[in-house]
């Protein structure tokens, strides 16, 4: 997904909001999800959105999403943002997400999604590496249901 970063997009600095950039991050997310999935799928949650690099109105924004994990009805979608120039070649990345999606059905309900087929060996490494942040992420839900 490409974007064209412009005034309405930043603040009084000239750098693009963080709420815009979570926007567009969950958007590129959501059509990796959907586009797996074969349907709708909801945000269940989003790691930690790091800025690492700040983004100034007239670049232009890319994101990259891939579906690095999947499991019975949830997949791990991480999304890489980059910064460029108008007419550049060279890009540089700004922001990294992970976000968990649930495919759901017409009343909400959770359905089944396809596995992954894994056939790169940097795909196998995300798939591992998403299912250490799974666990993590489970963990961290059980604390929280545990102070309600």
């Amino acid at each position: 997904m490409t974007e064209l970063v412009l005034p309405s997009d930043a603040n009084q600095l000239g750098n693009i909001l963080g709420g815009r950039v979570m926007h567009w991050v969950d958007l590129a997310a959501a059509i990796a999800a959907a586009r797996h999935a074969g349907r709708v799928a909801v945000t269940a949650s989003m790691d930690r959105l790091d800025f690492l690099l700040p983004v100034k109105v007239g670049q232009v924004v890319s994101l990259v999403a891939e579906v690095n994990w999947a499991g019975r009805t949830s997949m791990e979608v991480g999304v890489e943002v980059y910064r460029e120039e108008l007419g550049a070649s060279e890009r540089e990345l700004t922001s990294r997400a992970y976000l968990t999606f649930v495919a759901i059905d017409a009343d909400g309900r959770p359905v089944p999604v396809p596995p992954l087929l894994l056939t790169r060996s940097e795909e196998v490494a995300r798939f591992h590496a998403a299912e250490a942040r799974r666990q993590a992420r489970l963990a961290h839900r059980a604390r929280m249901r545990e102070e309600l």
